[in-house]
């Protein structure tokens, strides 16, 4: 296992979670949140991907990576899930970066994300840390 590595990539997503927490008091960056929500998700799969040595892929699809890694870690609220990978997946230009195709994300909808994000997170550390 290279328990080292996949906790470098934690650590990574661990800093995507942190810029969300400065970020929120900012109701004109809930797009900014919503692209370090699905960065911390993306990171965070990656890291178990590591941790079984399994090829980290160069993708961004988190219905991907979720399911590369099902095994590890059941995800509650795919709903969120998907809506983030909309996000990345269709966000090419940076007038489009961190939008859903709706717009702007609301505040809601940005708390929703951090939730999302933390508790994605939560479960990978937690699988990692009873492994390591």
């Amino acid at each position: 296992m290279s328990v080292l590595m996949a906790k470098e990539w934690l650590k990574a997503a661990h800093q995507d979670l942190l810029t969300i927490d400065a970020l929120m008091e900012r109701s004109e960056l809930t797009a900014i949140v919503a692209f370090h929500a699905q960065q911390c998700i993306e990171k965070s799969f990656k890291a178990i991907l590591e941790l079984r040595e399994e090829k980290v892929v160069k993708l961004h699809s988190l219905v991907r990576l979720s399911e590369l890694v099902s095994n590890d870690v059941a995800i509650d609220d795919y709903t969120t899930l998907l809506q983030l990978n909309e996000l990345y997946i269709e966000s090419r230009y940076p007038a489009e970066m961190g939008l859903l195709p709706s717009g702007k994300p609301s505040v809601s909808e940005s708390q929703v994300f951090q939730v999302c994000a933390t508790d994605i997170y939560g479960l990978i550390h937690d699988v990692i840390e009873r492994e390591s």
